[in-house]
């Protein structure tokens, strides 16, 4: 049993189903990941955790039990649409937030005093937050919803505004507060960092789940029949060994050897055996199997699921 249970939840506005019965389970320290394309559902049930909307039907369980309003001070929640009030200072904000969640004031400025050691941003307190650029705000929100230590933190989108070098800092906090005992539910278009932080996902189009799975298995089941191959001999005689089952793509030649990557839908392509086949053909020089990225993934599954073409979100195309 995960530490968060999603059964069959369900939500609409009016004739509009953002939601159609979506299962998983997050499972206690893990980092996972909510993946889909924009209203794709990802939001609304962000909002249905955080008890900002009710599901029309279906649970949500933590530790096993049904969500309760008191459950509130047992999340951290750092949404895509930032809410500081800029008109603040930065230092008073923070404490009234973290008061919100529960803290004493003398613990909240204990908890603030550390953390703003720790960012180096010690000299925003007098500072208003209308002073701060977008990844500087974004900052202090991320402060906020990790002070009280919840057990449960989600985050929607939050390398929004942040340049590489803090983008990575924040990362590098995200897999310090998992190894801590957090577990973290996680919405982003970033393909990149869905492979280097998360261990499972669930990939949404149109209000439903259309795949879930541990990062590596998903990888893994995608990249039954890629390869990437060195040869040298004559490309029509590759063509005629492979059949017109396969995939093609050229690749730039170094030197006297010819680069293609090869890919087929089959699932029972077994790599020795083709490897054994390709040698009647030509003279291979290097060849390997590709493991598709999560970028390939999420725009393939999603174009079989919509039943159109999608095109990659430029976050996706970044990665």
């Amino acid at each position: 049993m995960g530490l968060l249970q999603i059964a069959d939840v369900r939500k609409s506005f009016g004739s509009f189903q953002a939601l159609k019965g979506v299962s998983f389970d997050v499972a206690e320290g893990a980092i996972y990941g909510l993946l889909g394309p924009n209203g794709a559902g990802k939001t609304t049930l962000i909002r249905c955790i955080n008890q900002i909307t009710n599901p029309d039907s279906g649970e949500i369980l933590l530790s096993g039990a049904p969500l309760k309003r008191e459950d509130v001070r047992r999340i951290g929640y750092l949404p895509e649409e930032r809410g500081l009030y800029k008109k603040m200072k930065v230092g008073d904000q923070a404490l009234y937030l973290a008061q919100l969640k529960g803290l004493s004031k003398r613990d909240a400025m204990k908890a603030l005093k550390f953390w703003f050691d720790k960012f180096g941003i010690a000299d925003w307190w007098p500072k208003k937050v209308e002073e701060l650029s977008k990844g500087m705000a974004q900052k202090v929100q991320f402060i906020v919803t990790v002070l009280h230590e919840p057990k449960l933190l989600i985050f929607d989108e939050p390398f929004s505004g942040f340049d590489p070098i803090n983008a990575e800092l924040l990362k590098n906090e995200i897999l310090a507060l998992r190894d801590k005992g957090a577990t973290v539910l996680f919405s982003t278009h970033n393909m990149d960092s869905v492979e280097r932080i998360c261990d499972a996902i669930t990939l949404f189009n149109k209000g439903n789940n259309v795949l879930t799975g541990d990062v590596a298995s998903v990888r893994e089941r995608f990249s039954a029949a890629r390869f990437k191959l060195g040869y040298c001999g004559d490309k029509a005689a590759l063509e005629q060994a492979l059949g017109a089952e396969w995939h093609l793509e050229e690749l730039p030649a170094t030197e006297a050897t010819q680069w293609v990557n090869l890919a087929c839908e089959r699932k029972d392509v077994k790599t020795n055996e083709l490897l054994q086949h390709l040698l009647q053909y030509v003279e291979v020089v290097n060849f390997s199997r590709e493991i598709a990225t999560m970028n390939d993934i999420f725009i393939r599954v999603v174009k079989e699921t919509s039943g159109q073409e999608v095109q990659a979100t430029d976050a996706a195309k970044e990665a």
